[in-house]
C-alpha cells in the first residue's frame, strides 16, 4: 500500500465511493481524503508525491465514479469548509456550503442570490461547472475564489483566472477549491423567499427530485439553461432534442432517461456506473442520428471501468 503524507484530518485508503454520490454507483478510489483545514489541506498536497493524481470531490451530485474505481486520491471537503458568512451584499461561502443554503442564508439577509436555489450539489461544484438556472449563472454574480494549488499553494481565482463558460470554467487539474465569495443585489427577505418557493415548486412539478438523479444529463444544445420565463424557448433543450429522437423513458438494465424529464437519467435501484453511461451515450447517438444535434454531457464521469467492460461512445 502507498504511504500517505501525515495529516490532521481523514484519509481512507481503498474507500467505496458508491455511498457518497447521488447515484449511488462506482468503484473505490486509491484513497479518500477529509481534510481538517484549509492548512491540512496545503500541507497535504505539498507533501504528496507529484506523482499521485488527485480528484477534488463535492456532494457527489453531478458525478458518475465508474465501476473500477479512481486512481487517484479523492478530496472531499466537509464541516471544515461549509460556512457562510454575509458581509453587505456579498456572500462568502465554504466549497462543501450546499448551494439551497447559501440563497436561503442570502435571503434572509436580503441579497438576491435564489438562482442557487435548485441547483444540486455544494458551491463547489457550482463554482467548477458554473452553474446557473432561471437566467443567472454562478458567473453572473462571482467576486473570487480561493483554491489549493496542486503543489499546496493557496491562491485567489479571478472571473478571468476561471474563464467561466455555458457549464465550464478553468480550474488547473488538481486545484482544489476552498471558498468562493458572490455579490448580490438587495432584495425584500420576503419576496426573495417566496420566489424561492415557487422556484421549488415549478421543480417538483417538472422533475424527478424523488427518485436517483445527478441532475441534468446533457447541457442544451441552445448553450444557455432554461430561463423560467413565458418566453422561454424550448427549440434546443436537451430533454426535447431527447424526446424526438425517441428515448424518453429509455433504459439499459437499472439505468432510465426519466419518464418526467427526459434529460435526467436515473438508477432505478440496481443500475451500475456502466448501465447509466452506457444509456447515456446510447441517448447521445440516437439524437445525433435523428437530428445530427452533437448532445454533450453535464454529468462528470470519472475513474475506470472494470476490466473488459467497454461503454461505446465516440460523438466527442
Amino acid at each position: 500500500m502507498r504511504d500517505y503524507p501525515e495529516t490532521r484530518g481523514r484519509l481512507t485508503p481503498d474507500r467505496p465511493l458508491s455511498d457518497l454520490t447521488w447515484l449511488r454507483v462506482g468503484g473505490p478510489a486509491d484513497a479518500l481524503f477529509q481534510p481538517a483545514d484549509v492548512d491540512d489541506l496545503a500541507a497535504f498536497l505539498k507533501a504528496l508525491d507529484p506523482a499521485v493524481a488527485v480528484f477534488p470531490m463535492g456532494v457527489g451530485s453531478n458525478l458518475i465514479v465508474r465501476d473500477g474505481g479512481i486512481r487517484a486520491v479523492v478530496i472531499r471537503m466537509g464541516r471544515g469548509f461549509n460556512g457562510i458568512a454575509v458581509e453587505g451584499t456579498r456572500v462568502r461561502a465554504g466549497v462543501a456550503a450546499l448551494d439551497a443554503h447559501v440563497a436561503r442564508r442570502a435571503a434572509e439577509a436580503g441579497i438576491d442570490l435564489t438562482f442557487l436555489r435548485t441547483i444540486p450539489g455544494a458551491i463547489g461544484g457550482a463554482v467548477r461547472m458554473n452553474a446557473g438556472c432561471y437566467g443567472s449563472y454562478v458567473a453572473d454574480h462571482f467576486v473570487a475564489a480561493t483554491a489549493v494549488t496542486r503543489a499546496g499553494e493557496v491562491v485567489t481565482l479571478t472571473a478571468q483566472d476561471l474563464n467561466f463558460r455555458y457549464r465550464q470554467s478553468d480550474l488547473p487539474e488538481g486545484w482544489v477549491l476552498v471558498e468562493a465569495v458572490f455579490e448580490g443585489e438587495r432584495g425584500d427577505p420576503e419576496a426573495l423567499a417566496a420566489r424561492m418557493e415557487e422556484q421549488l415548486r415549478k421543480r417538483d412539478e417538472t422533475q424527478p427530485t424523488k427518485d436517483r438523479t445527478a441532475g441534468s444529463t446533457f447541457r442544451n444544445p441552445a448553450g444557455f439553461s432554461s430561463t423560467g420565463r413565458a418566453d422561454d424557448t424550448h427549440e434546443l433543450k436537451a430533454w426535447k432534442v431527447i424526446d424526438e429522437a425517441g428515448m424518453r423513458g429509455a433504459t439499459i438494465g437499472g439505468a432510465q432517461m426519466s419518464e418526467m424529464h427526459s434529460n435526467f437519467l436515473v438508477n432505478t435501484g440496481t443500475a451500475t456506473a456502466r448501465d447509466l453511461e452506457a444509456l447515456g451515450e446510447d441517448v447521445r447517438k440516437k439524437v445525433f442520428q435523428h437530428s445530427g444535434i452533437q448532445l454533450h454531457w453535464e454529468i462528470m464521469r470519472v475513474g475506470e471501468f472494470l476490466p473488459g467492460e467497454t461503454v461505446a461512445g465516440g460523438l466527442d
